[in-house]
């Protein structure tokens, strides 16, 4: 940003007291036309300020800024591909933590990734590979389900499973996905009506998840429950008890674009529980955007 726009941007923010609601808007609009670039400015205006109406505008303005970025890297997100889950995982944290420290992120996933990696041979089987996966997550790392308060919004955020280590099923079953696919294992994620689960593949899929076996899933895992493995059959009887039909989509690798869906309503669910609508609305815009 040069000098003149700086001037420019810090006097609308002076004028954010604007009795005026029209013109008031019409201020907000301009700053908002800077992007998040204006942060830092309102951010520093906020807290010299002690008159309470220009606060709450400048906050109501930052998260503006930041939840239009959010919807921008989002869309970039689909239209690249949606082939690096990770990325997702992080737009959508950002959503809840804007300032989240992603290199302390990376730092983090890049521990548990490496102590796998330590453990790992080419002449191990499978079955093996997912012992070794689960061993390092769950019992060196200590990841658990959340079953004391399941339906938390900070279960969905990569933020606070990295820091907490307890999560749902879904958000547990992303970290194991990105794990494995960055040690170039085939774990994929499965889109089972009420519970996330993971199947390990024979094969790397190609783009769109075109597997060339039709057969290509050789074992189920559940990340909810420290990675038990379990078979097709088992998968069948579970969705027998749900009383639902049997669809082949709930037993073979979904996309993406589908587990970044079941995150955001998963998000809409929980803050549904504690009356969040304001965050309920801002996730319907993102789920929007996800639609094919």
């Amino acid at each position: 940003m040069n000098q003149k726009d700086e001037r420019e941007l810090k006097a609308l923010i002076s004028l954010t007291d604007e009795p005026d609601e029209r013109i008031f808007s019409e201020l907000a609009e301009k700053i908002l036309s800077y992007g998040t670039k204006a942060v830092p400015f309102l951010e520093e205006k906020w807290e010299n300020s002690f008159d309470t109406l220009m606060q709450q505008r400048i906050l109501n303005i930052i998260h503006k800024l930041q939840f239009n970025k959010i919807n921008t890297e989002l869309e970039q997100w689909v239209k690249s591909g949606s082939e690096n889950l990770y990325d997702a995982f992080l737009i959508i944290t950002r959503f809840q933590y804007p300032d989240v420290d992603e290199e302390e992120i990376k730092e983090k996933l890049e521990d548990i990734k490496r102590d796998i990696w330590l453990e790992l041979n080419e002449g191990l089987t499978a079955l093996e590979k997912v012992k070794v996966l689960n061993h390092i997550i769950y019992d060196v790392h200590g990841f658990t389900g959340n079953t004391e308060n399941f339906h938390a919004p900070q279960n969905s955020y990569l933020n606070t499973l990295l820091e907490t280590h307890k999560g749902n099923p879904l958000s547990l079953g992303i970290l194991y996905i990105i794990i494995a696919r960055q040690l170039d294992i085939p774990v994929y994620g499965i889109n089972l009506p009420e519970h996330f689960v993971l199947a390990y593949t024979n094969e790397l899929a190609e783009e769109k998840l075109e597997f060339l076996d039709k057969n290509a899933v050789l074992f189920y895992i559940n990340p909810f429950s420290k990675g038990a493995v379990f078979s097709k059959k088992e998968a069948e009887l579970f969705i027998q008890q749900l009383k639902i039909e049997p669809l082949e989509m709930f037993f073979v690798p979904c996309t993406n674009l589908d587990i970044i869906r079941r995150l955001i309503n998963n998000l809409i669910y929980s803050y549904d529980k504690i009356g969040e609508t304001r965050k309920i609305k801002e996730l319907e815009t993102l789920m929007k955007i996800l639609v094919e």
